[in-house]
């Protein structure tokens, strides 16, 4: 049972598959430089179950990937994105022979690569589940593959790292809990709200009844208007009557006028 190799560089020659290119802007303005991604892989032992053809043909169902058959050999590349030239920038590359995998990925720049990895290992267990019945790999050599990643990622993940997540959860529950209280109170400014619109309605009918029940009645308004004109020697400022009163002049006026008609007062010249 061969051994995986140790993940190596690949040369920047023929068997890279493409480059990210700089590219000149507009007059006048600074020029603009994208930085090539690198080139990595590893190789992984496997068994075909059946002819090279089947197996190629199985994974040219899959639209997003571009298959490309050599005698011994089938090339399944997969281009996730491409440079500002249309040539592939975050791509990956297997070649499945009868007896090994050959997995070549780039890793641009922005990447980390040990995240990149573990990427390209979960596109490759997805691809290796479709093509299960006519290949299988050595699962002993995938599981170091996995390992070594795993372990890669996890020591890359320092203290500082874990204080930031911690403190970040401990945010978290903060904002839901105040969103939750921020909640609780629109809920109680809506119902006071709409128990102070209640009170004011109620305040607005017992003000009316009591401008009613304090207002003069005409039998009343006939006994003061009378009283008023005895006290004052025969006379009566009708401002001021309404002023002590809280009555309309009109009102007054329609007083006096009856009083007059019905000869309880007399108008002197």
């Amino acid at each position: 049972m061969a051994l995986p190799l140790q993940p190596s560089k690949v040369s920047k020659d023929a068997s890279r598959p493409a480059t990210a290119v700089g590219y000149q802007p507009k007059t006048g303005a600074a020029k603009e430089e994208v930085h090539p991604p690198q080139v990595d892989g590893f190789k992984i032992s496997g068994t075909l179950k059946g002819d090279l053809k089947d197996l190629a043909n199985s994974l040219r169902s899959i639209s997003f990937l571009g298959v490309a058959g050599e005698k011994d050999a089938v090339n399944v590349v997969y281009v996730e994105s491409r440079d500002i030239n249309k040539n592939p920038y975050l791509f990956s590359i297997l070649k499945i022979k009868a007896d090994e995998i050959e997995v070549i990925y780039s890793i641009p720049p922005e990447i980390a690569p040990k995240k990149r990895r573990m990427d390209v290992l979960r596109y490759l267990l997805n691809l290796i589940s479709l093509i299960e019945g006519t290949y299988s790999i050595d699962n002993k050599t995938l599981y170091q593959l996995i390992e070594t990643a795993v372990n890669e990622l996890s020591n890359s993940v320092t203290m500082d790292y874990s204080k930031l997540y911690t403190a970040y959860d401990s945010l978290k529950k903060e904002v839901d809990d105040y969103k939750k209280k921020v909640q609780r109170l629109s809920e109680q400014n809506q119902a006071i709200t709409t128990k102070n619109y209640d009170l004011k309605a109620q305040n607005d009918d017992l003000r009316l009844r009591v401008e009613t029940l304090e207002g003069l009645s005409d039998d009343v308004l006939r006994t003061k208007l009378t009283e008023w004109i005895i006290e004052h020697n025969g006379s009566v400022t009708i401002s001021d009557f309404t002023r002590m009163y809280k009555v309309s002049d009109a009102r007054v006026e329609e007083i006096l006028n009856k009083l007059v008609s019905e000869g309880y007062l007399a108008v002197v010249q």
